[in-house]
């Protein structure tokens, strides 16, 4: 199993794995972490005010020379201000999720920077595609955070958006383990791209009880919610219940954005209200049980995956 593909040949790193950049988890020090131990760290900028934004930026090329970049959610406010400091302090790798591509592709290739565009179907990839961008992320619906109305799984997902697509794909949602990585790469994708696993490590600037909650949680323990707004993966907690009866009970989107309120994932992400705040968490935070460095967890499942790659050619010796 070789570590080079046409992701390590686009983002010039040493492993084709990503850390997915996620509101109030990924920081410069979780960003550069997965940099510097060869994989791609990628700041998430959905929970930065634009001045909080640069001084990351900034931090993050201080300490690692290797490739990073920054995830931006299109349906964040700020987003001019946020494209104009990346493009000012040299970021050389977006990411762009929950909006139109060709809003910002042509922009920010125009200065030289790669382009990645989060997709959750085979509509939107083909729309990412013909905008110009240099890969899709194609995520499944088992993936925390903000997440796609379809409700296509990994599984169905990167086969058919590989059958569609002539540029790299990044598989996400599901994946925190090599074997998981090595399904995603049969399946078509030429990388993956991780979010849970690295919300739970040290660097994750994610707050402890937050970690502590999902360590502490099982399978099915996580819920793709608030559909009338904008679908999110939570992990079960007070605030999860209010708004799933309200939803059940036929709230109307008012409604739900008066339960909703401000700051609801700052307040359970960041400050660690595990009742009363907004858990984002992927499905795969059932099997997770440790809070590990970020470097660990890269090597840990680059590992697994050369190792299950074995396994399977053993197999494949035997059928024959």
């Amino acid at each position: 199993m070789t570590q080079d593909s046409r992701l390590t040949t686009l983002f010039g790193t040493k492993y084709p794995i990503v850390q997915a950049g996620m509101i109030w988890c990924s920081g410069w020090e979780l960003a550069s972490a997965v940099s510097n131990a060869g994989g791609l760290g990628l700041i998430g900028s959905g929970s930065m005010y634009p001045d909080i934004l640069r001084h990351h930026i900034r931090k993050c090329k201080e300490v690692t020379d290797k490739p990073f970049g920054v995830n931006v959610p299109q349906l964040y406010p700020d987003i001019d201000k946020h494209m104009d400091i990346i493009i000012e302090e040299g970021v050389k790798i977006v990411f762009t999720s929950a909006g139109n591509p060709k809003t910002w592709t042509s922009i920010l290739k125009s200065h030289g920077i790669k382009v990645v565009h989060v997709v959750s179907s085979v509509k939107f990839a083909l729309k990412s595609q013909d905008a110009g961008v240099d890969a899709v992320v194609a995520e499944g619906f088992e993936a925390g955070g903000h997440n796609g109305r379809e409700e296509i799984t990994t599984l169905v997902l990167i086969p058919a958006v590989k059958a569609a697509l002539d540029i790299p794909i990044i598989a996400a949602g599901g994946i925190g383990s090599g074997r998981s990585m090595l399904a995603a790469m049969a399946l078509g994708a030429d990388g993956v791209q991780i979010g849970t696993r690295f919300a739970l490590s040290t660097e994750s600037s994610g707050h402890e009880n937050f970690k502590k909650a999902v360590i502490e949680s099982n399978e099915g323990d996580t819920t793709l919610t608030m559909k009338a707004l904008t679908p999110v993966r939570l992990l079960h907690n007070k605030f999860f219940e209010e708004i799933s009866s309200a939803e059940k009970n036929g709230a109307t989107v008012a409604e739900l954005n008066s339960i909703l309120g401000r700051g609801r994932a700052k307040k359970g992400m960041f400050e660690g209200d595990i009742e009363n705040g907004e858990l984002e968490i992927g499905q795969v935070s059932g099997y997770i049980k440790d809070i590990k460095p970020a470097a660990e967890i890269l090597l840990e499942i680059w590992d697994e995956f050369q190792e299950a790659g074995k396994e399977l050619a053993m197999k494949n010796n035997f059928c024959d």
